[in-house]
């Protein structure tokens, strides 16, 4: 059973969203068959890389509310993070374009560690001084590195702006397809969708469902094959 995330490093619900999830998965009886896939998906496309702000008073703006209000928001997504388990500074980040950070996932993906450069650049994000947008290629291949990725490699992805753009683009137009519109989007086996940061108790619902409604494989018909003990003999 394969589960499609789609989710963007900016976005403080995927970062707990994908930890609710994981509990559910650890808990699930067959979770050795599923395949977790991360999809790419930018809240600010648009942005320019190098156009780095306040995520306070970026909050404050777009939303129409005080600082105070967007500080006593940022508060309770760190306490909803702690709940989790997780790591939060509620004040200091600041908020960039993330289309080089799903670019390096894409690589990442090929190279078999998303997983992990995706945990780093949650954590770098969501719990670490250290900026990814203000300081950002030097730290991207830095935690790329960490991931398990080769800095000749990472830096030859960064220094190009078409590689793995295609794929990025091919991502979110998948999810534009859907009718995805916000995230983290979950998408069970292309039969079920759970949208935002649910209880884990919710995750555990949907794989438990998913799971028991797969279609056995059906067979129309049976013919000579070849098996483990041999081939079949053709009979007069």
């Amino acid at each position: 059973m394969r589960v499609e995330i789609w989710s963007d490093i900016a976005c403080p619900w995927c970062y707990v969203g994908k930890a609710r999830f994981e509990k559910a998965l650890s808990g699930f009886a067959h979770r050795d068959e599923v395949e977790v896939v991360h999809r790419s998906f930018e809240l600010d496309p648009g942005r320019a890389k190098g156009d780095v702000e306040p995520v306070l008073g970026l909050l404050a703006a777009k939303y129409g509310m005080s600082e105070e209000q967007a500080r006593a928001g940022e508060a309770n997504l760190a306490a909803q993070a702690a709940g989790e388990g997780l790591p939060y500074r509620a004040e200091g980040r600041d908020h960039g374009g993330t289309f080089d950070l799903h670019r390096l996932l894409h690589l990442a993906k090929e190279r078999g560690r998303q997983g992990e450069l995706l945990d780093l650049f949650y954590r770098a994000n969501f719990a670490e001084e250290r900026s990814v947008f203000a300081d950002a290629d030097e730290y991207l291949v830095e935690l790329a590195v960490r991931a398990g990725l080769a800095e000749d490699e990472v830096r030859a992805v960064l220094g190009d702006p078409a590689a793995f753009a295609d794929e990025v683009r091919a991502d979110e137009r998948e999810a534009a397809e859907l009718g995805v519109s916000g995230v983290p989007f979950f998408v069970i086996d292309r039969r079920y969708g759970v949208s935002g940061a649910q209880p884990a108790e919710l995750f555990s619902q949907a794989l438990a469902q998913a799971w028991g409604e797969r279609s056995p494989l059906t067979v129309l018909s049976d013919g000579d094959a070849c098996g483990p003990e041999g081939c079949e003999v053709p009979r007069p």
